[in-house]
């Protein structure tokens, strides 16, 4: 009886930037990063541990509708308890944090599972494709103090000897190029580099912003138009001088299903903390592993997330296997300044010359900080 869930308990966490510190993208600045943790304790006092995206409030909301579902389950019955939820309380949708609740619950669950087989998580759904994975950089942000702008957190990345970074674009067309632009000038050709819109661009828009920045080598523009619009979609990825990708505002797999059997994008980018969690991410990896697109999971969250992330990353395998695969599955780093990611873990998970380990331990394999949780802790 051990994997009998017993209690299910959301903790929210958030921390205040302020004006000066604001950063973000094409669709406005942040003054403010927040998470839900989702613990899970079973019967034998096991704990798990998950991350939900979005404000903690309306994850907290929806956890109440959902816990009764999970309590006294078994933690190996997660799939068939989700599919329950969503079979009976389809008239909430699935765009919503609802499925950001269920994120944490799944993670959890994962976590709790390779606890008590004494496994890495990465083994429980799919293996340890290695021990470590590549990343790229996730920076370049719009910020509200130009001492804080583009060229100073290039030169940081840099630094920290990331061979492959992400840079946000989206205000117009001129702007695009020119920041481009600059991160060639800084780095040179040989850097992967890659660029996200957030989503703030029709079709014809974001066709003109590809135009300007094609000559530069990008490796694939994220998010060109909104999360919804198919069509424009596969009209650019049909047009397009460089890979599409995008997803991370798609919620659960049937729905993910929809952009990878409509051709969106070259790249799929699932978020675990709120598609649906491990479960749902594992089965849209393969669905775009047989239609040929590939996989890397979008992270700008907190440390959970990003651990789940990590295992994600390994145990999903390059398709086409080959030993000179053309273009890695990376792994998305945030860069940005974020203490719910770099210090609420025992051992804050590092990146090292573009690489990460995957943790060796059972389950997730991390610790929380209490007493750093607690800090951040929204009363």
């Amino acid at each position: 009886m051990s994997a009998i869930v017993k209690t299910i308990t959301h903790i929210g966490l958030a921390f205040e930037l302020g004006d000066k510190r604001a950063y973000g993208n094409a669709r406005g600045l942040r003054t403010a990063r927040a998470i839900s943790l989702i613990v899970v304790e079973t019967r034998d006092g096991t704990l798990g541990i998950g991350e939900a995206w979005g404000p903690p409030k309306p994850t907290a909301a929806h956890l109440d509708v959902i816990r009764p579902y999970f309590v006294g389950a078994s933690v190996h019955d997660r799939e068939l308890v989700r599919q329950r939820i969503l079979d009976v309380l389809y008239h909430q949708g699935v765009e919503n944090p609802m499925m950001a609740a269920l994120s944490g619950i799944d993670m959890a669950l994962h976590d709790i599972a390779g606890k008590e087989a004494g496994l890495a998580l990465c083994r429980l759904i799919g293996g340890r494709g290695a021990d470590s994975v590549p990343v790229y950089a996730s920076t370049g942000y719009f910020t509200a103090s130009p001492k804080r702008g583009l060229e100073r957190q290039i030169k940081a990345m840099a630094d920290k000897g990331f061979g492959a970074l992400k840079i946000k674009i989206g205000r117009n067309a001129a702007d695009d190029e020119t920041r481009v632009k600059a991160v060639r000038r800084l780095l040179g050709p040989n850097v992967t580099l890659m660029v996200d819109a957030n989503a703030a661009y029709r079709t014809d828009q974001a066709l003109e912003s590809m135009a300007r920045i094609a000559p530069q080598r990008i490796h694939w523009y994220e998010e060109p138009v909104a999360p919804w619009d198919f069509a424009g979609y596969s009209e650019l990825r049909g047009r397009a001088a460089m890979r599409i990708s995008g997803g991370e505002a798609l919620y659960g797999a049937r729905t993910l299903k929809r952009f990878i059997d409509e051709r969106c994008v070259d790249v799929v980018q699932p978020d675990l903390t709120m598609c649906g969690g491990l479960d749902e991410g594992t089965l849209v990896a393969k669905l775009a592993g047989l239609a040929g697109i590939g996989v890397t999971p979008h992270v700008w969250g907190g440390a959970v997330g990003l651990a789940a992330a990590i295992h994600f990353a390994a145990a999903t395998p390059e398709l086409p296997s080959t030993a000179y695969a053309a273009h890695p599955n990376y792994l998305e780093f945030d860069l940005s300044e974020n203490p719910l990611r770099d210090a609420i873990l025992s051992e804050p998970i590092v990146a090292a010359k573009g690489m990460v380990a995957v943790p060796a331990g059972p389950g997730l394999g991390i610790e929380l900080d209490w007493k750093v949780v607690e800090r951040y802790r929204v009363k």
